[in-house]
């Protein structure tokens, strides 16, 4: 628009009087001069108007690219908080923003059932599941059952014990043995049993888990329900961490750890193969083998 207001400037400054033209006319000329420099204003004020009128009419009249630069797409959110100096708008109001997606964990964790059968019929369902080999190392088939009358799902209970071995931050992960959910043929058995069955099978093995402890056969693994659906009081996490904590452990003796062990120090993780549910000594609770780092959690062994 500057561009096409400089013809009616021009047009404007060829009408004005040359200085002193008035000054060599004669005495009554003063009048007419003030006539002539009033016309010549009003003539440039008409100018200047036709002027900003017709360069009007042509940006109106021209496409969009020839009257001004093409307008800028407008910026991404990420972009217009970096180039703008004005604050950021406000949040929306809490009520009317998307609440987050849960997590898979938060999703299908219930609560911790308030009771739990201290018995079951004595008899196990097995899962009718089979999975990939996950892992590096000597390979381990795992059977996975649960007491009928424990309210346990025999599918679901594989699923989850086939996702803890397959963490990577656990044994599968750091060359320490490959596993393979089976539902036949397996090398070792974990069981989900209630807590007097548990004592029962345990007892044979000589072990007495009192009705809160699991433990490891000639079989393979005894978990205890009341673990497994409760977690414990001295782990902080909830119970679906927790059961983290029970497959590492006792995976850990089933791959040859057959001693146990205590905290390396106050505040530090606790290692997966010391007892925590016995107490974590100044500890941290911790569910996994290994640290986010890939170093292995360890402490000296109880005697």
């Amino acid at each position: 628009m500057g561009k096409r207001g400089a013809p009616a400037s021009r047009r404007r400054r060829g009408k004005r009087v040359p200085p002193g033209r008035g000054a060599r006319g004669r005495g009554g000329a003063r009048r007419p001069l003030g006539r002539i420099v009033l016309a010549g204003a009003a003539f440039g004020v008409l100018s200047l108007g036709g002027g900003a009128a017709l360069a009007h009419w042509h940006a109106g009249g021209e496409p969009a690219a020839a009257s001004r630069p093409a307008a800028a797409p407008p910026p991404s959110p990420g972009a217009s908080a970096v180039r703008s100096p004005q604050p950021p708008p406000p949040s929306p109001k809490a009520g009317a923003s998307p609440s987050p997606l849960p997590s898979k964990s938060a999703e299908e964790e219930p609560d911790p059932p308030a009771t739990v059968p201290l018995t079951g019929a004595g008899t196990f369902t097995t899962a009718q599941a089979s999975g990939e080999k996950t892992g590096t190392g000597p390979l381990r088939r795992y059977r996975v059952q649960v007491e009928d009358g424990s309210g346990v799902s025999a599918a679901d209970a594989a699923r989850e014990i086939e996702g803890i071995l397959a963490h990577p931050r656990g044994w599968a992960a750091h060359g320490r043995g490959t596993f393979q959910l089976v539902s036949a043929n397996a090398d070792f058995v974990i069981r989900i049993a209630t807590p007097k069955t548990a004592d029962k099978l345990c007892l044979a093995q000589g072990l007495d888990t009192r009705g809160e402890y699991n433990c490891e056969t000639t079989e393979g693994v005894v978990v205890n329900l009341k673990r497994w659906l409760r977690g414990s009081p001295t782990f902080t996490g909830t119970p679906a961490e927790y059961r983290h904590l029970i497959i590492n452990h006792e995976v850990g003796h089933e791959i040859g750890i057959r001693t146990h062990m205590t905290c390396p120090g106050p505040g530090k993780p606790a290692p997966v193969m010391m007892q925590q549910i016995k107490g974590l000594r100044g500890c941290v609770s911790n569910a996994w083998p290994y640290d986010e780092n890939g170093r292995y959690i360890t402490g000296p062994v109880v005697p």
